[in-house]
């Protein structure tokens, strides 16, 4: 069974980082394109960064471009998101995915974690 879980968010004062962690079970995780998603409160679930299987290309969204980084750990089965000059409107439950199928990026699976929770706040 596919399975995410996502930890290491937190509150913290605009400006400041943190780096988020996602492990994956129940598939090949070294084969596939894996992504990070938020969802804010009233909002729709967005993407904001993908990671080729191996790592040699990422995307990101501009609202987060220059600011996020995602990497891998094969290894580990673990990917992550560096987070970086958070903003308020960063404010969301962050969620981890692969890609639905091998090949290029074709949306998330059907599958979500928990989600963690990021608050920027004062």
């Amino acid at each position: 069974q596919v399975r995410f879980v996502e930890s290491g968010g937190d509150l913290v004062q605009p400006g400041g980082s943190l780096i988020l962690s996602c492990t994956a079970s129940g598939f090949y995780f070294n084969i596939y394109h894996m992504a990070w998603f938020r969802q804010a409160p009233g909002k729709q679930r967005e993407l904001v960064a993908t990671i080729t299987r191996r790592g040699s290309t990422n995307y990101y969204p501009d609202s987060v471009k220059g600011r996020f980084t995602i990497s891998r750990v094969d290894a580990n089965n673990t990917v992550f998101l560096h987070m970086n000059n958070l903003k308020f409107d960063d404010t969301a439950v962050y969620y981890c995915n692969k890609n639905r199928q091998l090949g290029s990026w074709q949306g998330p699976d059907d599958f979500w974690g928990q989600g963690t929770q990021v608050t920027v706040s004062s």
